[in-house]
């Protein structure tokens, strides 16, 4: 990674703060306006760009996929946990992200690649 990129760079700390605030007011929006708001859509398209970008820019040696089945048993569809190796703020995950998502968003070798549990 050249010295360009190491600056743009964003804190796996900072990104899971984002998420699990976006999360959260993607769930209000969906609550006071319903799942076809734009609030509601907006929020929810935030917090998938934000995973990708923590994946992208720290997975696998910070962070990786794992396929959570109680979360997919309660919503119904097949769905990822992004794992934290090392806690922030006493959270182990970045929230949840449903694989038809990330398979729209990343490639079948990132897919390979993020889900991998060691370095």
């Amino acid at each position: 990674m050249d010295k360009i990129e190491q600056l743009c760079k964003t804190s796996v700390e900072q990104l899971v703060r984002e998420i699990v605030a976006v999360n959260h007011a993607w769930k209000a929006a969906r609550e006071l306006f319903g799942d076809d708001s734009p609030l509601c859509t907006s929020t929810r398209d935030l917090k998938t760009c934000l995973q990708v970008r923590l994946l992208r820019e720290h997975a696998p040696s910070k962070v990786y996929l794992v396929n959570d089945p109680v979360e997919s048993n309660q919503v119904g569809e097949k769905i990822y946990s992004l794992q934290l190796r090392e806690k922030v703020d006493d959270r182990l995950y970045a929230e949840h992200l449903p694989v038809r998502v990330a398979r729209e968003f990343l490639t079948e070798k990132e897919l390979r690649k993020f889900t991998k549990q060691s370095i």
